[in-house]
């Protein structure tokens, strides 16, 4: 098969949701989102494969922070299913590893699908399967009523906080994340590639406050033409851990999601995360498939 590998344009965004959706279905990840995506992240590298004027595999490189000293990278590879098998993996891989390793990375992390091939080729690539992850997805319909919200405090969504609130819950909380793929970017970043981000839905996003201090907090992102919402993270501070607010914020927002139409809501986490796993399962999601973290050294 010939294909050429070059950099993604926002033009492209169209055919790099194609070869999301054909490779992860569950999560949401429009045409709309990537174009800003690649408009607005300059914390990324972004490639495509093309062959005439149809893309048929993505790559990213999640860049480390300027003042990094051998930072373990995080990259990403993505083909089709009906092109697996025709080196375009391998490609973007070799293209990727090199342009990690000129910025000065020291190892790379990846997420592998939990399938013999997928597996197998990250192995001959050199990689170490680490840790299982799951994803998830649950019928709306059944979502249970939100306990009860403890004295003194308040939910409310992402629009009634703000947003310097909301990142410094998520820097206190996102390293817990056992897997090590959640983080906490710079504000400036995550201000443009987050908060900013055209699929996340601030009114389908909850927060605990306790004052203006945020405690807990569920960011959603929703395809309305799907009906869909995913659930890209949920946390609680240190601070105030072990009193359901995690199982609080989520139900109030998969809640809000049924009312507002959606059917179908989908999240990720890494299989030994016992906590929140316990209460996706009190929420009534059902894992539906698993991935793994792999691991190489430059």
């Amino acid at each position: 098969m010939v294909f050429e590998i070059r950099s993604a344009e926002p033009s492209d965004a169209v055919g790099i949701a194609a070869v999301w959706a054909a490779a992860m279905p569950h999560l949401v990840m429009t045409a709309r989102g990537v174009e800003a995506g690649l408009r607005n992240n300059s914390n990324r590298v972004v490639l495509v494969a093309v062959t005439g004027s149809e893309i048929v595999g993505y790559g990213n490189i999640y860049l480390p922070e300027p003042d990094a000293t051998a930072p373990r990278v995080r990259i990403t590879v993505q083909v089709p299913p009906a092109y697996r098998g025709s080196g375009i993996g391998s490609a973007l891989g070799s293209r990727i590893e090199d342009r990690s390793a000129a910025i000065g990375a020291s190892s790379l992390l990846v997420v592998v699908s939990d399938d013999d091939r997928s597996r197998q080729f990250a192995v001959r690539r050199g990689f170490t399967l680490g840790r299982e992850l799951s994803h998830s997805s649950a019928d709306l319909s059944a979502v249970p009523d939100a306990l009860p919200v403890p004295a003194g405090l308040q939910v409310a969504d992402f629009d009634s906080v703000s947003p310097r609130a909301l990142w410094e819950a998520l820097a206190a909380s996102a390293h817990d994340d056992p897997s090590g793929l959640s983080e906490a970017p710079p504000y400036d970043a995550w201000l443009a590639s987050d908060w900013n981000h055209p699929e996340l839905r601030r009114d389908l996003s909850t927060v605990v406050l306790d004052g203006d201090t945020v405690l807990a907090f569920t960011t959603n992102t929703a395809d309305p033409e799907r009906r869909v919402i995913w659930s890209a993270s949920t946390g609680t501070i240190p601070a105030a851990r072990g009193r359901g607010l995690a199982k609080l914020v989520k139900a109030v927002a998969l809640g809000r999601a049924r009312d507002a139409g959606l059917i179908t809501a989908f999240t990720g986490n890494d299989a030994n995360n016992k906590p929140m796993l316990a209460v996706n399962e009190w929420l009534g999601y059902r894992i539906a498939g698993s991935a793994w973290t792999a691991e190489k050294t430059l």
